[in-house]
């Protein structure tokens, strides 16, 4: 099924894009406001060149409808969402060991509350290049306290749990939260797969190889946009197939994981790919190691800048969901994007 992909290319906006779907000329991208007028058709490895949507053979008019749908998320509301990052770690590569007191993690939530954010994923396990790996009770002794103290406190905030363990997957739904985050796609441990299907929560299926420990050594591609869309396709036939619905799934291009520098690079210059799939896509380039090599700063913690400016670039994708450290720049960054090129 993913071995035919469409690219779309030649972006309208505002009166524009309706003008140009009215014609016919243009189509909606994934159903959202942005329209693409031009295509670049890939089968295998055959890349056909930018070609007029109306230029498209008959035979590939399936695959460029795809790229038209509008994904629905039951877990949240239409429209880009900011997701604000909450480590409850002492090793994570950008803000390991700020958030080791409840006092602090409510302060934190307050203020990304106040800048408009209703989401926030917690993670207790480090999975940076070569982080040292915890046990699942360790993991969960350090966000359930949390999860608990947000549930009181914050109870219209929608809660994500960033885990690849089953153990804490089960505990940190049972206490109210809405969607889990695996950056392994349901695959680093054998009962996640099993207990999701039994859930109703949203699940975030990433593109990795590897683990944080041995992801490194798997960045030898055929073409990294081509095989990380094709590679999350045939992860999400299967995890349709074990029985989690559709509208319950987001994806995740996996920035920064079994990828390197210049391929996260490519992979965020023809990110619009991803629209091929079908689903919601959350992107999580915040302070990385790729937003430091364009912007030429070693500090993780002065690329909030960078981060903003990279990640309006899934803002055509219609409903983003935009994962970041600094929330409230972000939220701005939306804005700005929305005042210019929005409906």
């Amino acid at each position: 099924m993913w071995s035919r992909l469409a690219e779309p290319i030649g972006l309208l906006y505002r009166q524009d894009a309706r003008d140009a779907i009215y014609r016919g000329i243009g189509l909606p991208l994934m159903g959202g406001d942005v329209a693409f007028t031009h295509v670049r058709l890939i089968d295998k490895a055959y890349t056909s060149p930018i070609m007029k949507i109306d230029a498209v053979p008959s035979t590939w008019q399936d695959v460029l409808i795809r790229l038209t749908r509008t994904p629905h998320t039951k877990c949240l509301p239409d429209g880009p969402q900011v997701m604000g990052i909450l480590n409850i770690t002492p090793d994570s590569f950008s803000d390991g060991g700020q958030h080791t007191c409840i006092e602090k993690v409510l302060t934190t939530v307050h203020d990304m509350n106040t800048a408009g954010c209703c989401l926030v994923d917690i993670g207790g396990e480090s999975t940076r290049p070569g982080s040292i790996p915890i046990t699942p009770e360790q993991e969960w002794e350090r966000i359930g306290p949390v999860i608990k103290a947000l549930q009181i406190n914050f109870p219209h905030i929608t809660l994500s749990v960033d885990t690849r363990n089953s153990y804490v997957m089960d505990r940190a739904l049972a206490l109210g939260t809405h969607i889990v985050n695996d950056i392994s796609a349901l695959q680093h441990d054998p009962h996640s797969l099993p207990l999701l299907a039994k859930k109703d929560c949203g699940v975030v299926l990433m593109h990795m190889r590897g683990t944080p420990q041995t992801m490194d050594t798997h960045v030898f591609y055929n073409h990294i946009v081509y095989d990380v869309v094709r590679e999350l396709g045939k992860r999400i036939n299967t995890v349709l197939s074990a029985g989690i619905s559709k509208e319950r799934i987001i994806i995740d291009p996996g920035f920064g994981f079994a990828k390197t520098p210049s391929q996260n690079i490519e992979l965020l210059r023809r990110c619009l790919i991803m629209a091929n799939l079908g689903y919601r896509v959350l992107f999580g380039i915040s302070r990385k190691r790729m937003i430091g090599v364009m912007t030429r700063e070693s500090k993780t913690t002065l690329r909030d800048t960078g981060t903003q400016i990279a990640t309006l670039s899934a803002m055509p994708l219609g409903a983003p969901i935009l994962r970041v450290h600094n929330v409230s720049g972000m939220i701005q960054s939306i804005r700005i994007w929305q005042s210019l090129y929005g409906s």
